[in-house]
């Protein structure tokens, strides 16, 4: 039944347990500045529940007992039923602001973990490429990248496309919005946001993890060369001697 469930959702002795991942992976995307003052966030969704990081707390601190557990799919709502599998009021924590944006990966790519973060190197690349879209290519760290976030793997000669779509006051604002440049754009790992960050999205949490240190470091680079002058997407004649 749906509603307050036992802690045993989230207290696990297994270290691969989501409740137990999570934190993990937010005190590492902290240090890396991708989850600062409290942004950004991570789901995992394995069968029929979702694990997510709540909102408004530090992420370098977060613990297992504080991770939200929703079913996936939703229920349709009714007076009789709850969203939430598990719910923390006691600890006046509220379910992370991503949700609906993570739901987009769910429902739209089978994703099975989503990441959002606050990395200057994506907010820079939202300020240089001014078009609806990051392009680059001839980069070895394409090669980590997947085709829609759960297909094949890229290669070195693909170009890499990322939309970019316009921030909003209210993170929720965001899902059509990203719903509809995931559409327009099925080969796309992730999806941009301007002055804002990126998610992306994989099969499962060690490929979105994967995923995201790839393409901050192609947004990385990606801004260096703009800022250098350099071409960021290589026309294959151009390549004829490398």
């Amino acid at each position: 039944m749906v509603g307050d469930s036992p802690d045993s959702l989230v207290r696990s002795s297994d270290p691969l347990h989501p409740a137990n991942l999570i934190p993990e992976l937010c005190r590492s995307f902290y240090h890396l500045g991708w989850v600062t003052g409290t942004g950004g966030g991570i789901c995992i969704r394995e069968g029929d529940k979702v694990f997510i990081a709540p909102s408004g707390v530090q992420k370098e601190r977060i613990e297992p007992g504080h991770i939200f557990v929703l079913p996936y799919p939703q229920p349709t709502p009714s007076p009789h039923t709850d969203r939430l599998f598990l719910r923390r009021p006691q600890l006046n924590l509220k379910e992370s602001a991503c949700t609906p944006l993570f739901w987009n990966s769910f429902e739209l790519r089978d994703a099975g973990s989503c990441i959002h973060t606050h990395s200057q190197h994506a907010v820079m690349a939202t300020l240089l490429w001014k078009g609806p879209a990051f392009t680059i290519s001839h980069q070895e760290m394409i090669k980590g990248v997947r085709v829609g976030g759960t297909g094949a793997a890229l290669s070195y000669l693909d170009t890499l496309i990322v939309p970019i779509i316009e921030n909003t006051p209210f993170e929720e604002d965001l899902r059509d919005s990203m719903a509809e440049a995931m559409v327009k754009y099925p080969d796309a790992p992730g999806v941009l946001v301007r002055r804002h960050g990126v998610y992306v999205w994989g099969k499962d949490w060690e490929k979105a993890k994967t995923q995201t240190e790839c393409l901050d470091y192609l947004f990385e680079i990606g801004v260096k060369m703009q800022l250098a002058g350099l071409p960021t997407v290589l026309n294959p004649i151009e390549n004829t001697n490398e």
